[in-house]
């Protein structure tokens, strides 16, 4: 088979003669259809991301295809049944063995392309906001890198449940695609005075930072007493620091988020997110925004896209 594969850090290519692989216990194989690239595929294949798999890999976190064949002791979905897995890794392939109960049959009408984009993305700021946040209608909510795969969905997710969405992107196209999904406000990255625009708005009740660097800075400046601060990432590079006392005095909630890790320690609460947003799809109120689609063979452009910053929502990669 043909797959993208990681030999070493920084190291990987095309390969056009795997062996196809065999299902494991409590496994499916999938013939794979699409596969949506994540920021923490960059970083995996840098060797720098907490859960980078053992050398050689195949990159590629969430997938969509179809079920092939069953690992023993498994008994569904049954093969044919066209589903969505976050697998870790392994989609960036034509086949690919995922964990079974992490298999999530795809409405008909949700395309494989959408529905590979649709679970990390989606689910990471419905958890957040909901679960973690407990964000309000009425709060102002601040999205840094709202144009981004996971922003785009906390911007949207965010207007939909009732708050004014602050959104900050660099550059006005990436802003004009926040406004289209719901951004009540737009701030420049580039801004020179970040904390200045924030508090001519009046502070904001939540931040969602899958960024970090600068802007977490400013944005941790302008929270308002009571507030909560989601660590979603660190896009920029630079892991920000916040001061203790300011969290003290000001009664802050900081909150970190890491999706992956929620899925091993508390499964349901991610399996209801993701029953959730497949039923919010089904009713036409979400529609997952793809920039750039590219085939297999275009695999190191899509990450080029990713890495220089120069995608909106997601990029993905059809096999």
């Amino acid at each position: 088979m043909r797959a993208y594969q990681v030999t070493g850090p920084g190291t990987a290519g095309l390969v056009h003669d795997l062996d196809r692989p065999t299902p494991g216990a409590g496994q499916v194989a999938l013939e794979i259809e699409a596969a949506a690239l994540n920021f923490a595929d960059l970083l995996m294949i840098e060797g720098s991301y907490q859960d980078t798999p053992s050398l050689p890999f195949v990159p590629g976190m969430e997938v969509c295809g179809t079920v092939s064949a069953h690992g023993p002791d498994v008994t569904g979905p049954a093969i044919g049944t066209r589903v969505a897995v976050f697998g870790g890794h392994g989609g960036l392939a034509q086949y690919g063995c995922f964990p079974a109960d992490r298999a999530v049959p795809v409405p008909d009408d949700m395309p494989s392309d959408v529905a590979a984009a649709f679970i990390v993305a989606w689910s990471t700021s419905h958890v957040a906001l909901t679960h973690r946040a407990r964000l309000q209608a009425g709060e102002r909510l601040l999205v840094l890198g709202a144009a981004g795969g996971v922003g785009l969905t906390a911007v949207d997710l965010g207007a939909r449940m009732g708050a004014e969405v602050v959104a900050m992107a660099r550059g006005a196209d990436k802003l004009a695609i926040a406004g289209q999904h719901g951004a009540a406000h737009l701030i420049d990255a580039e801004t020179p005075d970040l904390r200045g625009a924030l508090k001519a708005l009046g502070g904001v009740d939540v931040v969602y930072d899958a960024v970090g660097g600068d802007a977490a800075q400013a944005a941790f400046r302008a929270i308002r007493p009571g507030g909560r601060y989601l660590v979603i990432g660190f896009a920029s590079g630079t892991v920000p620091t916040f001061p203790a006392n300011h969290l003290m005095v000001k009664n802050v909630d900081l909150i970190g988020f890491y999706w992956g890790g929620t899925l091993t320690f508390a499964p349901k609460v991610i399996t209801d997110s993701i029953a959730a947003l497949f039923g919010m799809y089904a009713a036409g109120d979400i529609r997952p925004h793809i920039s750039h689609s590219l085939p297999l063979e275009r695999v190191e452009e899509a990450l080029g896209l990713l890495r220089d910053r120069k995608a909106t929502g997601k990029v993905v990669v059809t096999i």
